[in-house]
């Protein structure tokens, strides 16, 4: 049986809001929250990305989502997978795009 690789993430969060914000100029843009398809995982780069999230879309215990600016859908802000328990959501892994962090 292969043992699960550990992962540990040391992230800040700066704050939280509402929509995707610029930190330099402010600007804010509306987000959609969409599920991801077998079409946008060849947007996702494995070495762009932390997690491996082709392997979150091929679980079927599990729905992943894409963070994208409203009216621009294919330029993915952030990613989450999340599983619904019957009496709570279970999230996964959660992701902001690379070049969202700092």
């Amino acid at each position: 049986m292969k043992i699960p690789k550990k992962i540990l993430v040391d992230i800040e969060i700066d704050k939280l809001t509402n929509s995707i914000e610029n930190a330099v100029s402010g600007d804010v843009f509306d987000t959609d929250i969409f599920q991801l398809s077998g079409k946008d995982i060849k947007q996702i780069n494995k070495a762009v990305w932390q997690f491996n999230w082709q392997e979150q879309l091929k679980l079927s215990d599990r729905e992943t989502y894409k963070l994208v600016i409203k009216n621009n859908p294919k330029i993915i802000q952030g990613l989450i997978s999340l599983s619904d328990q019957g009496d709570h959501i279970y999230m996964h892994l959660i992701e902001s795009a690379k070049f969202n962090k700092g």
